[in-house]
Formats: structure tokens, sequence, C-alpha cells
């Protein structure tokens, strides 16, 4: 199911036309080539209308890839889409070439795992099997977090979080080359296996959960250093939403102890990489850089980068329609004030508190970094904390409401449609912009431009990965998970059984 939602968007989406990801093509070309980090270079850039001498890395690669660097400039998306076809109908050039990326600093990671397919595939087709193993990577993730909801004592809610955090962004980042997208799935599955572990203790599921926290927790920390803000931001909420004697069993468990050491392991080396590979960008200095100028812009931007983290896709030049906006707002607002409504007064602190933070994150590390960087900030790079408040308030949901009360099958099944039919109208819309433009048919015909395999696949796909999620809740919307005193779920066709035929399927 996220694997066709998010290949839809790795097909769907013109080549390059994703954020960075010239940058981050070349460097995946790079480093499986051995090529790490390549030789430092400084270039004069303008960067949001500042100047900049800007940090590049120099590395060998492919030739095609050399040509990558020259569609950077390609938006807003009727240029994408022009020069996709560019490289696509050029034949790609043999031999090797240096030539410069922006992402050669980066843990190396990510650009190994999707990286490969350029030994054996030059060209476009390379580019592509990238976005698509990126996407299957992130796929793995999401589905974990599915099955981890799906152990819930009332699955279909749980399971409607983690399709409330999935958001369509999401979705688009997972299927292109960009290590963002395998970084919020990764945070995703983190905060659903945290919480599960503290605030619904099984100790018959206590080993598996613990892998859901480690296993992400590590690749958050290897992929950006600001991985290890996003792992205690989760612990924090956690922690304090935790019932009583949650903590003690994770501590007496001795797996719990061997993955510790594998975080631990991880944020050591994910330093040492950092430490070695410094960023020496400057920027020319502003009044308009200084902390209360920009903390300003960013707050009155704060509308924007909502949007964003629901919706902008391409190189922020494609909006999602307003209904899909509306709609996962709505869907989101839904489940914080139902979890208001029954939870403890320290359950409501918290989703006030990380409701609050993801307006005010921003706005402080603008503020005390724009005269470093500028002013460069996006929704996309706070959704891995982001994603968290669907989950915490869904959580409290299931444990603290004392009935079924308003959560009854028509609330999943309305909440459901919604958010599954604004992950279509985001992905149709986008893709209609590119095929006919923001002015075209909207049935598009008279495609100026079209993916593999035509525009009309990839909406059946999405289209069909968009029921599935449907399905899902509406396969488990009366069911509840009864369990034993040690708690072990006494109920024939319960969730370990949906999760196994999930993972099977």
């Amino acid at each position: 199911m996220f694997f066709a939602l998010g290949g839809a968007w790795s097909i769907g989406t013109p080549l390059m036309a994703a954020p960075d990801e010239p940058a981050h093509a070349i460097h995946a070309a790079a480093v499986v080539r051995g090529e790490f980090s390549g030789t430092e270079k400084m270039q004069q850039l303008t960067v949001a209308n500042v100047d900049t001498t800007w940090a590049v890395q120099q590395v060998k690669v492919p030739s095609w890839y050399g040509l990558l660097n020259g569609y950077t400039d390609c938006i807003p998306h009727h240029a994408a889409t022009e020069c996709e076809s560019a490289l696509r109908v050029k034949p790609a050039p043999t031999g090797t070439t240096l030539t410069t990326t922006s992402a050669g600093r980066y843990n190396p990671l990510y650009y190994i795992a999707v990286g490969w397919p350029s030994l054996f595939v030059n060209g476009p087709v390379g580019v592509y099997l990238m976005r698509l193993i990126s996407a299957a990577l992130a796929a793995m993730l999401l589905a974990s977090a599915l099955v981890t909801a799906a152990e819930s004592r009332r699955p279909a809610l749980a399971q409607l979080s983690v399709l409330a955090a999935a958001t369509p962004m999401v979705l688009f980042l997972n299927g292109v080359v960009n290590p963002n997208g395998l970084e919020n799935s990764a945070a995703l599955l983190c905060w659903t296996a945290t919480l599960a572990v503290l605030m619904d203790p099984r100790p018959d599921l206590l080993r598996r959960r613990l892998a859901r926290i480690a296993i992400p927790a590590i690749i958050l920390l290897e992929i950006r250093p600001l991985g290890l803000l996003w792992i205690a931001g989760i612990a924090f909420f956690g922690l304090v939403a935790a019932e009583g004697g949650a903590v003690r069993a994770v501590l007496r468990e001795r797996a719990s102890w061997w993955w510790t050491g594998g975080i631990g392991l991880a944020l050591v080396t994910a330093e040492i990489w950092t430490r070695m590979h410094p960023d020496h960008s400057t920027i020319k200095a502003s009044s308009s850089l200084a902390f209360a100028p920009a903390a300003k812009h960013t707050f009155l931007s704060t509308g924007d980068y909502l949007q964003q983290m629901i919706g902008n896709f391409g190189w922020l030049d494609v909006s999602a329609p307003f209904l899909s906006i509306a709609f996962w707002i709505g869907g989101v607002l839904l489940l914080v004030l139902l979890a208001m409504t029954c939870a403890r007064w320290r359950d409501i602190l918290s989703l006030a508190c990380l409701g609050t933070t993801i307006v005010l994150l921003p706005i402080f590390a603008q503020g005390l970094e724009a005269h470093s960087v500028g002013m460069i900030w996006q929704g996309r790079y706070l959704l891995p904390y982001a994603v968290g408040l669907p989950i915490l308030a869904t959580a409290v949901i299931v444990r603290r409401s004392p009935g079924a009360g308003l959560l009854r099958p028509r609330l999943f099944l309305l909440l459901g449609s919604m958010l599954a039919a604004a992950q279509f109208f985001a992905f149709v819309w986008t893709l209609r912009n590119y095929t006919v433009g923001e002015d075209g048919s909207l049935l598009m015909m008279s495609a100026h431009w079209s993916p593999p395999g035509t525009w009309m696949l990839w909406v059946c796909v999405s289209g069909l990965g968009c029921l599935a999620t449907l399905w899902l809740l509406l396969a488990h919307c009366g069911e509840r998970v009864s369990t034993t005193d040690d708690g072990a779920a006494d109920t024939p066709g319960g969730a370990s059984a949906f999760g196994d035929k999930l993972i099977t399927a």
C-alpha cells in the first residue's frame, strides 16, 4: 500500500523536480563508487536573495550525472517538465566527469542504500530505480508502524493515526531521491512504537516493539545531525504519557540494553562523521538576518510551513489543492479535540506542548541560525517531529477513552475517507500540473508531458493505494483487542494475526 503510494510519486514526478534531487542523486552515484565526500570547493551563490559562499564537494561520477547540476533551476513546474524531457531524450554520455554536489557532507548510509542501481544502469532509468528503492525502504518503515498500531486495543483507531501522520508530503518525499523521506518515515515508526511501549505495556510484544524503536532511531541518527533532537522529543513525550511501571519493565528487559548500545554506537559514528565534515559555508551579513526580524518573518510564515508539511511539492512550486489541506488539518484537529475530551491533565499538557513547539521551533531555529545559513526554513524540515501530533492524540484516545462513545465505525469511515481523498487529490492535482499545466484540462487531455507508463496508470496505482487505506480501517472498525492479565491477546484473529497477514501480503 505505502509502496504503491510512494512509487506513484516516484514515477509521476519529473526527474529533478524534487527538493535538492540533483545534489542527492550525484552524491548517491559517487558514494557507491567509494567517493564518500569528495574535495571541498567554494561557490558564490545567491540563496533566498542573500549572497553566500557555499561549500560544495567535487566528485567523480558517470558523465550523465554531471548534467544534473544544469537542471537545478528547473522551476517552476513547467520548466521542470521541459528539463525532464530533455534528460530523457538526451543520449546518456559515456565515461566519467567531475561535478559538484551540495550534499557531499551528508552521512553516506542513505546513499549506499539507494545509489547502487547507478552501478548497473546509466541515465534516467537509474534515477527512477533510486527513487523506487527509497520508496520501498520508507514503505517498510510505515508498514511496521501499521503493524504496531494493529496490536493496539483499538486497531482501526491506532491505524488511523499512522495514516494521518503519513501526509502527502511524507509520501512524496519517500518517492524521490532525498534522505528526508526515509527520515520522516523512521520518525513516524519511532513515535508509534515508543508510545505503544510506554502507554500500552504488553510483555509479550515488548521485544519486537523495542526493535521497532531502535532501528528507526539508528536511521534517524545516521541520516541527519538533527536525528538526536527528534529522538529526544519522542522520548520526552513518551515518558510524560507513560503508564506506571512501563519504564521499569523496559529497563528490566535485557534486549533494551543491547538496543541502547546499538543506538549509542550509531550516535558516536554519526557524530564522528559530522565533525569530520564541517560546513564551511559563509553568508553575507544583513540586518534582516538578525534574530528579531528573522523570527518575525518565520512566525508570519507559520501558515506556509504547516501547508508545506501537508503538501507543497516539486521545488515548493506545486501546492496541494485547498481541499486536501482542509481535509488533513480538519482530520488532525478532530483527533486532537477527541483526545482532549478524555485525556488526563498531563496528556493535555503534552498535546498542547507538542502543538505549540511545532510552531515555535522554526521561529527560534531560524532566528538563531539566519545569520549563518540565511532564511532557508521549509516545513518539511520539522516533519519528523510534527508527525507525532496525530499519533500522540490517538494514543491518548485509545488509552484513556472508557468506551466506544463517539468512536464508532462511521467516524473511522469519515476520517479515513477524508484522508484517502486528500491523499488522492494531492497526487492527481500535482500530476495534472505537470502534464497539462495549472490552467490545463482537468481530464489531463493533450498532455505536453507524461510519466513513463502514461499518467493514467499512476493515477490508478495511487487510487488503489488510497482505497487500500480505507480497507484497512473498515476491516477492523469494530475490533477491540482484549488482553489477559499478563498482556497477551486472548481474542482470535486479533491484532497480531492481522500484523502477520499484512507482512505476508
